[in-house]
């Protein structure tokens, strides 16, 4: 036989969940194979493959193309939108306390019961029958439903400007990468223009030893120098192997993703914009969706403030109901009486909290101190959009002055690189000085593409700072005859 204790002790372990049983190593909890399963195998709607996303092979994506993709395709954008079409659901969950409230009911019930009396004991039965429709309206709240309905209406605003805001960061994100994936098949460019280099150099080492006009240290030093080119080259290969998966993982699409991207210009950059920093300024703070939402957050606030301080005051509300009753009694086993009528009643209600443990008071607390909160956050909001915008107008406007200088460097080591191999090759030239002008071209290469680099990415930072970057385009108004 089952003992009681042994009984309670299953019981115990049957209500309990599974926890590892030691902290000293990892374990398999139950049911981790479906898990592991259904991640294997499932079909997950926001992981998109080429072919769903509608990618050519054959053809070169140019930036606005790369965009539309990740527009698309991005899960972020999908989370945004159903975080937007949440907030106008509880707009319509606040407008609905404007409108009666209305439920049917219907009930059948027996009683038997047993009466006694001095000379007898008299037992009867009861049954009844009820259907009924109830409606109560509320008539007047001094604000309230109005003040939730504002604050619905302004977390719906922040949810629509946060989607557009995460269509603006995932634009900046595609666009930085598709300017980093650029700078590493430059960067490969540049490696293979060094080894190049390298290799010349080389050759012109190897020809002077075999005339016995060089050293065994300077061919040594050559094929150092050959040797560690190649290596560079390879590891700027694998940064742009790494650069593409980043660019498509940017998307939103599997890195397995095969697309071809167009490269960046090669002519310079011309400034074509005439607005000042202030002007930058002044539009970033009027146009920045972040700033949007943090305004709609304190008017959701304010109107919070105004839905807690109805709280004090009474509530109006009309009270109806109509239906049907029925009523059959009986008693001592006697045949059956009653009556079947329609029952209805209305009137008016008044509701008033007392005291409620200072519930209301603490909440006006609260709901005051989270508007001044929401104050401060687009206060500092404002100072941190005017310091963004500040610093991304440098660099943009540093970037652009540094290409001519990063143009004429890149000219003056091709020059002194060009002149030192061949007074190398004539015997008038060391191989110092050969090899550092050679370094001095690598580095001139470089510099060259990470200034045109620059350039894009701060502009699409300044658009971004400035609230410019992937702006919707304001509906137009028609006019109606």
């Amino acid at each position: 036989m089952v003992s009681l204790w042994t009984l309670l002790i299953g019981t115990k372990a049957m209500g309990e969940e599974a926890v590892p049983p030691s902290p000293e190593k990892p374990w398999v909890p139950p049911g981790l194979n479906d898990y592991e399963e259904q991640l294997a195998h499932g079909a997950f709607s926001n992981q998109k493959t080429a072919a769903q996303a509608d990618i050519e092979l054959d053809k070169v994506y140019t930036l606005p193309e790369l965009i539309d993709i990740a527009e698309r395709s991005h899960p972020e954008t999908r989370v945004a939108w159903e975080q937007a079409r949440q907030a106008a659901g509880v707009v319509g969950l606040a407008k609905s306390a404007y409108y009666p409230y209305l439920a049917a009911s219907a009930a059948a019930s027996f009683q038997h019961s047993v009466a006694p009396f001095l000379t007898e004991v008299v037992s009867g039965n009861e049954a009844k029958e009820d259907a009924m429709v109830s409606a109560e309206w509320l008539l007047f709240d001094f604000g309230q439903r109005k003040a939730a309905t504002v604050e619905a209406k302004e977390k719906l605003m922040l949810a629509n400007v946060s989607f557009n805001a995460a269509h603006q960061q995932i634009v900046f994100k595609v666009t930085g990468q598709f300017y980093a994936y650029n700078v590493a098949r430059q960067k490969v460019a540049v490696a293979e223009s060094s080894l190049h280099a390298a290799e010349t150099v080389g050759q012109a080492a190897q020809a002077r030893f075999d005339h016995g006009l060089a050293t065994k240290t300077d061919l040594l030093q050559a094929q150092k120098e050959t040797a560690q080119a190649a290596y560079e080259l390879d590891s700027a290969r694998g940064d742009l192997s790494d650069a593409r998966v980043a660019l498509i993982e940017s998307l939103g699409i599997l890195p397995t993703a095969q697309l071809q991207v167009s490269e960046i210009p090669d002519q310079p950059f011309t400034q074509d914009t005439e607005d000042s920093l202030d002007d930058l300024i002044d539009h970033a703070l009027s146009r920045r969706p972040d700033l949007v939402a943090v305004l709609a957050k304190v008017r959701a606030s304010q109107a919070e403030i105004k839905k807690t301080r109805a709280d004090f005051y009474p509530k109006i509300s009309l009270d109806a109901n109509a239906g049907w009753s029925k009523l059959d009694l009986n008693g001592n086993n006697s045949p059956y009486v009653g009556n079947s009528k329609p029952a209805y009643g209305l009137g008016i209600a008044i509701k008033l909290p007392i005291f409620d443990g200072f519930l209301r008071a603490n909440k006006l607390r609260i709901a005051q101190s989270e508007f001044r909160a929401a104050e401060s956050e687009l206060t500092e909001s404002r100072d941190a959009v005017v310091r963004e915008v500040w610093k991304a107008h440098t660099d943009f406007t540093t970037a652009v002055q540094k290409q001519e200088s990063a143009a004429k460097f890149f000219s003056a080591a091709q020059s002194a690189f060009d002149a030192a191999l061949e007074s190398y090759r004539q015997g008038l030239g060391t191989y110092v000085d050969v090899a550092n002008s050679q370094r001095s071209l690598d580095t001139a290469r470089s510099v060259v593409v990470d200034t045109r680099a620059a350039i894009y990415t701060s502009s699409a930072a300044l658009a971004l700072s400035v609230g410019d970057l992937a702006r919707p385009t304001p509906p137009t108004n028609s006019t109606r005859p």
